[in-house]
């Protein structure tokens, strides 16, 4: 749900992704091996959320766990979400006074999934996933708050306003100690305020007009107060939210629990005996050893992630070179997998799941990136074009779908296009409302502004007549709050996300004369939908199943 889910990137997502072969008792026999060996219940391999939930879960039920990490962080894409995680029917919305029903949820999914394939697992998720809130719930300091207010992304039977979308509370990154705080991914730069302040999205308006009221003052005042005190100690903010919340939540039960996190090793081959997976060989600091599993491994690596080969292979033109992942993330469990005859499954309707995102150079090199979630795109006065200078898609969409329009035309780039009274009101992108960065974002080449439509036209390479009609059909939609091209605001979200100010429709507004702008917009991946294709491995011997890793036949990764 939103950046949020990044996002989940949400337990239940994350670790759905997760990889895993149980063994049947079979071992590798120890005077064959070469390197150092050790014996333990259950191995898991990357901290992201999943990951460490796997590992938090095996080892509150009494298993010994070890939890490898490549990288020297925790959190993975997770850090850098919202946090948010999808799961109807918990304990949290009975508090939140919205109480959801599983029967819905799985109404829902049925009509918006329909015929796909994955009904075991999705039967899997629905029957777990209260159980799963609640045993974190009860167990570890791994907390979250249902949301009242928080629209699926699809009207259909089964949908709900609100209780599903789950969001972790705010947590107090210095009980981590020092060391352990240093370890949580941080958020990206673009996300945090003052250089390493976290700022919820119920806290932009005070943040951004402290003096508007007293309130407002209050809640600035509390929140950098908050931040100058950290910064004599800590090299950010140590009140973490979202992802970063989430992460160091489960950072801090697994400390609690006691559970052995091996930092920058990788697992580097699985150790197959008699068909089956029972263990691995890790390299680290220390060198390489091997790991046998009484109970198994699970590769929770993130996706195909930053993996070039397969983005080559399955990812749409104008897509491959942008990710919102970590650059660490390069597919190493979906190579592992592979190795040993694992089935590799091309996602389905798309081999990722995109927002579409605005960027721009720093001076230093490094590429901002700003993720169009809900801030700007549903809000009233907006539109996106593609090349030609015509509209393609419901610009209110879940920031997927505005994507795959994208995707769909074979338009990458395409383009936000507004008026000076929308960025004063609202924003866009690292623009803030009021339009107080605006000059900064334009000398960065981060917007572009002309004063009237064909010159905009001109700079960003459409056709001027088309762009002139196109605003002139926008607006009157505008005027009689019906979009019949898309149906902007037609949607319980597209609504909840506009402007409820605006009427008769909070998503559609006119734009006016000039200056006008335009920011280019592309679709990064935030998650992968390709992968390991899942089976009962528990009854599956990876000797007799040698299945091409392939997207269709004859197609090889390697």
């Amino acid at each position: 749900m939103t950046y949020d889910f990044l996002a989940a990137e949400g337990i239940v997502r994350v670790m759905t992704m997760a990889w895993t072969s149980i063994t049947g008792g079979d071992r590798m026999p120890s005077d064959t091996v070469q390197h150092e060996v050790e014996e333990i219940d259950l191995l898991v391999c990357g901290a992201g959320a999943g990951g460490m939930t796997a590992a938090l879960v095996a080892a509150l039920e009494g298993l010994r766990v070890v939890l490898c990490e490549k990288t020297d962080l925790v959190g993975g894409t997770t850090s850098t979400s919202g946090g948010t995680t999808w799961v109807p029917g918990t304990h949290l919305s009975e508090l939140a006074g919205v109480p959801d029903k599983v029967e819905d949820a799985r109404v829902f999914l049925e009509s918006v999934v329909a015929n796909r394939p994955g009904v075991e697992l999705r039967e899997a998720f629905l029957a777990s996933g209260r159980k799963a809130i609640e045993e974190l719930d009860r167990r570890t300091d791994v907390k979250f708050v249902a949301a009242s207010a928080h629209p699926d992304y699809i009207d259909g039977p089964g949908s709900a306003y609100g209780g599903r979308a789950l969001s972790p509370l705010t947590f107090d990154g210095r009980l981590l100690g020092r060391r352990d705080f240093s370890r949580i991914r941080a958020p990206r730069r673009e996300f945090m305020g003052l250089g390493g302040m976290m700022v919820g999205r119920n806290e932009l308006d005070a943040m951004l007009s402290p003096f508007r009221s007293s309130s407002n003052l209050r809640t600035a005042a509390a929140i950098v107060g908050r931040y100058v005190v950290d910064r004599v100690s800590y090299r950010r903010g140590t009140r973490l939210l979202m992802g970063n919340a989430l992460v160091a939540r489960l950072l801090y039960s697994l400390r609690k629990a006691k559970v052995s996190v091996k930092f920058q090793t990788a697992v580097k081959e699985l150790v197959v005996h008699d068909g089956r997976v029972v263990g691995a060989v890790l390299e680290g600091p220390s060198g390489s050893r091997r790991i046998l599993t009484r109970k198994g491994v699970v590769l929770a690596t993130g996706g195909i992630g930053w993996n070039q080969l397969i983005r080559e292979r399955l990812f749409p033109a104008g897509t491959r070179e942008c990710s919102l992942g970590p650059t660490t993330n390069t597919g190493d469990g979906a190579k592992l997998a592979m190795a040993v005859g694992a089935r590799f499954d091309g996602g389905g309707d798309s081999p990722a799941l995109w927002m579409p995102c605005s960027s721009y150079r720093r001076a230093d090199g490094s590429l901002a990136v700003w993720p169009h979630i809900i801030l700007d795109r549903a809000k009233p006065g907006l539109l996106a074009v593609n090349s030609a200078g015509r509209r393609f898609v419901n610009e209110s969409a879940s920031y997927h779908d505005f994507a795959m329009g994208q995707i769909r035309e074979g338009d990458i780039p395409s383009h936000l296009i507004c008026d000076f009274a929308f960025i004063r009101r609202y924003g866009i992108g690292m623009i803030l409302p009021g339009a107080r960065n605006l000059a900064a974002m334009l000398k960065a080449g981060y917007a572009i502004e002309a004063s009237s439509l064909i010159e905009l036209a001109g700079k960003i390479g459409c056709d001027a007549e088309a762009l002139t009609k196109t605003v002139e059909t926008y607006n009157q939609s505008a005027a009689t709050g019906v979009d019949e091209a898309f149906g902007r605001g037609a949607s319980v979200v597209n609504r909840f996300n506009g402007d409820p100010a605006v009427e008769p429709n909070p998503c559609l507004g006119l734009i006016g004369t000039g200056p006008y702008y335009a920011m280019e917009v592309r679709p990064f991946d935030l998650a992968s939908s390709a992968g390991c294709g899942f089976h009962k491995v528990r009854d599956k011997d990876f000797s007799k199943s040698r299945t091409p890793i392939s997207e269709s036949p004859g197609q090889r990764f390697h």
